[in-house]
């Protein structure tokens, strides 16, 4: 979002800024034209289209996507979701099913940590909530560490997307994957993730490098080839265990093909 804030990219566009699971509750309504939703809501909602190149994704551990135990995993019977992000609750629901043993109760809460786990044996907690998980308290396991060991692919958590109405009167002047990308690449020069890190450190009680290290470290940006892979296999995967509907076939919106005046919901910063 760097330019949109920053730069000229924002006088194009009315930004608005909620949780994950709600720009994609925006597209399904046709209250917003662009959102960066979870990638399970592309399985759930008709017309999208796929900003290319650009997601939250990740090749190692992401550490703002954990669940948090008060048991050893193999005695966790119950588990609180955090319904904020659509694609960390089917990525729990996969991992229990296909390696992590079935027959869990699922409940959906509010992110809150401690009531979360007074009446359940883990919780699934995402973004500023887990960054500021005290790991010496709890037994953690980081679910895109988790997916990766088991697989070997990447796990990518959202992308840009477009409603396909929203483009009926196209602009060839912005080229909203070019405009995207851009941003995307001034938001990570050093100066940018210094001036991130500045503001960010002291709201999160983290030191500036903690938070440098997650947006350089844990975050991958690029939706290239290995991590279509992945996304592909965790539609397929989430199909099978009935955590997903069947996504249908990636779209991806090619350049010079928007107009101006759209409106962008995305995720509060820092939360995936």
């Amino acid at each position: 979002m760097w330019d949109f804030e920053h730069g000229s990219a924002g006088a194009d566009f009315e930004i608005s800024y909620t949780v994950p699971s709600v720009c994609a509750a925006a597209l399904r309504a046709a209250t917003a034209d662009i959102g960066i939703i979870p990638v399970a809501a592309y399985a759930e909602i008709p017309g999208l289209v796929i900003l290319p190149g650009v997601a939250i994704a990740a090749r190692r551990a992401v550490r703002s996507i954990l669940l948090v135990c008060k048991v050893p995993l193999e005695k966790v019977a119950s588990i609180a979701l955090d319904a904020s992000s659509l694609t960390s609750v089917a990525l729990t629901r996969v991992l229990f099913e296909k390696w992590l043993g079935r027959g869990r109760r699922f409940t959906s809460m509010a992110p809150d940590l401690e009531t979360m786990l007074r009446d359940h044996d883990a919780c699934l907690v995402i973004g500023d909530t887990a960054l500021q998980v005290d790991r010496t308290r709890y037994l953690t396991f980081d679910l895109a560490e988790e997916w990766i060991r088991f697989t070997g692919k990447p796990f990518v958590f959202a992308f840009w997307a477009v409603r396909q109405s929203a483009l009926a009167e196209p602009d060839a002047a912005l080229d909203l994957p070019a405009v995207f990308q851009q941003s995307l690449e001034h938001g990570l020069e050093p100066r940018s993730l210094d001036s991130i890190a500045r503001t960010w450190a002291p709201r999160l009680h983290l030191s500036e490098d903690a938070v440098r290290a997650y947006l350089t470290e844990n975050i991958h940006y690029s939706l290239d080839p290995a991590c279509l892979e992945g996304l592909g296999l965790f539609y397929r995967y989430a199909e099978e265990c009935g955590a997903l509907p069947p996504a249908p076939a990636l779209q991806f919106l090619p350049a010079s093909s928007s107009k101006s005046g759209m409106t962008v919901v995305t995720p509060a910063p820092l939360v995936i």
